[in-house]
Parts: structure tokens; sequence; C-alpha cells
């Protein structure tokens, strides 16, 4: 498939914000990115030539904020609203290796669907994991270093050498990975068996360590997972934030050289799966 043959949705509903950085990294790169309401999909609300379906597309983005307020749980609505009509077709959507990416409030959407952490299934009936409130009790706007620890199962972070050390910043509240206390070894353990841990907080050096580097209090200070195929990705850090070089906080003590920024392989590896895959 051509590169400019590609069409990505980037799902949105009341609440939803960094749509626009989101469609932009995609058009950079030469896909043909679509901004699509929920209702577009539902069929509701708008007229014939406004419907779509998600097989009209071959990724599908959940993008960042605070969709229908974040009321109940972060993500909870906007999953709701998705399985009420759309949870087979969803479900078919990923079993034909289809992409779907959640970062931020999109994290939160894909666990709130019981697509992550899909170690055993590809969607649960019930979430099996949440993102729960920060340690800190507030509202995280911070650079995040992240390192890459996938083996390969991961199609969004192909690009991506493991062990290499990211900045991509994290702007959240409610970004602490939990499982059920009870399960939660269990869960680890899978998820580390199954190459399912994409990236982890570490502070400069590398290492794993709390606050502020862990910026929510995550478990194992997991900032990404995917689920077992590799084709559902969710992060709670910003990869469309430092698309740039230029967008880097730092970047002033440094030379642009090429000006790529962090985050753009997150794209480039989503988009060079889909060439080689379909």
């Amino acid at each position: 498939m051509k590169i400019d043959d590609i069409r990505v949705a980037i799902l949105r509903i009341e609440g939803t914000n960094c749509e626009q950085e989101s469609f932009d990294a995609f058009k950079r790169l030469g896909a043909n990115p679509e901004f699509v309401h929920l209702k577009q999909v539902l069929g509701i609300d708008c007229n014939m030539d406004e419907k779509r379906d998600f097989f009209d597309y071959q990724c599908i983005m959940i993008p960042g904020g605070f969709s229908a307020g974040d009321y109940i749980r972060a993500g909870a609505i906007f999953a709701a609203r998705i399985k009420s009509k759309l949870q087979q077709t969803l479900v078919d959507f990923v079993k034909q290796e289809y992409p779907i990416l959640g970062i931020c409030n999109g994290f939160q959407v894909l666990t709130e669907l019981g697509l992550l952490p899909g170690t055993d299934e590809i969607m649960s009936a019930i979430p099996k994991a949440c993102l729960n409130i920060n340690d800190s009790n507030r509202f995280e706007c911070r650079p995040s270093l992240l390192k890459h620890e996938n083996n390969g199962t991961c199609v969004f972070t192909s690009a991506i050498p493991k062990g290499d050390i990211r900045l991509i910043p994290s702007a959240h509240a409610e970004g602490k990975l939990l499982f059920p206390l009870d399960k939660q070894e269990a869960y680890l353990k899978a998820l580390e068996e199954n190459d399912q841990i994409v990236f982890r907080y570490v502070d400069p050096d590398g290492n794993y360590a709390g606050y502020p580097w862990n910026p929510n209090g995550s478990i194992s200070n997991i900032a990404g997972i995917c689920n077992r195929n590799g084709n559902v990705f969710g992060m709670m850090p910003h990869p469309e934030r430092t698309f740039f070089k230029h967008q880097h906080p730092d970047w002033t003590a440094h030379e642009l050289q090429n000006n790529t920024g962090d985050g753009k392989a997150v794209f480039e590896s989503v988009l060079s799966y889909i060439q080689k895959t379909f």
C-alpha cells in the first residue's frame, strides 16, 4: 500500500483534544488522516454522506483530552458509547490486524473498552485495568523520559531501538496504571512474557525511578503497553507533541540536526507496518 493511500481516523467526541497535533503527525508523513466524530461511525445526527465505518480506514487513533468531561472515570463514557453499538466491528478490526492507537485519554479509553491489556483475549467484557488518579493527586504536565522495552511485538515502535530513551511529555491527572490487586503479579508476568510492555518511565540515567520521573505512580513504571498481537497500543505521554526536535524543552542546548523529535518514530512505525501488511 502506498503511504498516501493510508487513511487514519482521528476519533473524537466532546472533550477530546490534541486532535490537530495527531492529524498533523500523520499528514506530515504523507498519510491521509481524517477527523471522525463518533456520531459519524454510530450513524446518528449526521447526513448519509457524513457516515463512516471503521473499515474505511487502515488505522484508528483515539487522541488525548477529557472526553465527556472524564465523568465516572477517565475514558469510561467514550468507551461505553463505542461498545454500545460497535463492539463486534472493533473486535473484527483488531482481528484483521489493523492498528489502533490510544494516547493519554485514548489509552484510558482502550482500557475501559477492554482492548488493553489484552493478554488473553481481544476485548474483555469488563475492564481488566484502569488508569487511576496520579499519586500526587493533581494534574501533572512535565517532560517524561521513556525507555523502550519492547522486543518487536508492538507495531507502533518498530523504528525505535530497544533500550532507547525518549523524551515524551506527559499531561494527565489519571495516568496510574493499575490491575486488580489480587491479580497484579499475574498480569505483570503475562505482560512481560508476551512482550507487551512498550515504555517505562526512567530518570536521566536510564534507571527506573519514582516521582517526578514517574509522574503518576504507575505500577512497574509502565508508561505504555500493547495487546498480545502488538496492533493495539496505549501510552500516557504524548508523542505527537515532540514530532519535531524544536518542541523539546531543551532544544536550544542541542543542535537541531534534522529536527526529528523523539515522538515522530511512533507514527513512522505504524505507517511502515500498514504499508507492508495491507
